[in-house]
């Protein structure tokens, strides 16, 4: 069978990363994006009540505006996180912002959470749950996160994200607070442990009854800052991490020439931290939190390498991009090939055995 994905993605490549990530969109939303095989039981997951049928995910960033849902999940992700959705519609920052460094297998953003605001996208979301002719639900096929965040302007965090729980609830099956964007001025000081809290606290307060709540953070953290901020959500009563956003370091070995450029780098370049931060983490949390590893990952080697350190799902989006819909088989067929290899029937089997005591 044809791989529409392999063929089209070099030449969106083409065009300038902005205008090749809309067509990208607009071309999924028209149904373009094919269909992948079922995947085998082994593949499969459960976290945060949920069973996911392989464990990797479209990070958020991807489809901000939830207009590609539905035929993103059937190119073969386990689940499909969109966003980050605000309050407000908003424009984000001055173009150019949004770069390919393909020599590096990276992308640097720096978006400013351009997106349709949380009317519009709740309106997206219903219609994916409207009844089929024969009454049968027909949903986004996979489980869906919403990534939510704040406005550039205008914003009350305390306000903002018990207000954008209770939007999106309906339709969610987990939702992710964002804190640590590099793009939004004065976001990522909602990460301290302190901050925290008050902001979970007035989220449940809102929202007695809501899916899994999760928290994204960055890689640019002191080590010393991931425990106060872990038990700050175990106590407020998040269910999971994501590890990590994107960073603001500059590794001396990028070698295009827009590694210049400012925002957050995400892709290969950034895989030796979020590693790091996810051995951290695996070490302190010891399973009491969901945690779902994203950066830098390229091949189903990877994807093991996390689940044995303590990650239960990955999430990619810059090997996605850069490679296209194909990557999603072949990781999968890689994921399988290295559990025979040591020797794990199933994911659960790999979760951990390499996390730090």
């Amino acid at each position: 069978m044809i791989d529409l994905g392999t063929l089209v993605t070099p030449l969106l490549h083409r065009f300038d990363t902005e205008t090749a990530h809309e067509l990208a969109i607009h071309s999924l939303a028209l149904g373009l994006g094919g269909q992948a095989p079922k995947d085998v039981p082994a593949l499969s997951t459960r976290t945060l009540g949920l069973r996911f049928p392989n464990p990797i995910g479209l990070a958020a960033g991807f489809d901000k505006d939830a207009r590609a849902i539905r035929p993103l999940a059937k190119l073969g992700f386990g689940h499909i996180e969109a966003g980050t959705v605000t309050p407000r519609p908003q424009p984000g920052n001055p173009g150019p912002r949004l770069f390919r460094l393909v020599e590096d297998g990276a992308i640097i953003n720096r978006m400013g959470f351009n997106g349709c605001g949380v009317d519009r996208f709740c309106r997206r979301l219903a219609r994916l749950h409207r009844p089929m002719p024969n009454g049968r639900m027909r949903g986004p096929t996979v489980p869906l996160g919403v990534n939510i965040g704040i406005n550039k302007t205008g914003s009350d965090p305390l306000r903002d994200y018990p207000d954008l729980v209770a939007r999106v609830r309906p339709y969610a099956d987990y939702i992710t607070m964002n804190l640590s964007s590099p793009n939004t001025p004065g976001l990522r000081d909602l990460q301290s442990a302190t901050m925290l809290k008050e902001l979970l606290d007035a989220i449940n307060t809102r929202n007695p009854e809501r899916p899994p709540l999760l928290v994204k953070l960055a890689p640019d953290l002191d080590d010393s800052s991931y425990e106060p901020i872990l038990e700050a959500a175990i106590e407020g009563g998040a269910q999971g991490l994501i590890l990590t956003n994107t960073t603001i370091a500059r590794p001396a070995t990028l070698r295009d020439p827009a590694a210049r450029e400012s925002g957050g780098l995400s892709g290969r370049p950034l895989a030796p931290r979020s590693r790091e931060v996810l051995r951290i983490v695996s070490g302190l949390n010891k399973g009491r939190l969901a945690l779902i590893s994203c950066g830098g990952i390229e091949t189903g080697e990877d994807i093991l390498a996390r689940i044995r350190m303590g990650a239960d799902m990955v999430q990619i989006y810059s090997s996605f991009v850069l490679q296209g819909p194909g990557i999603l088989t072949r990781m999968k067929t890689e994921l399988l090939d290295a559990m025979r290899r040591d020797g794990f029937e199933t994911i659960a089997d790999a979760h951990g055995i390499d996390r730090p005591n």
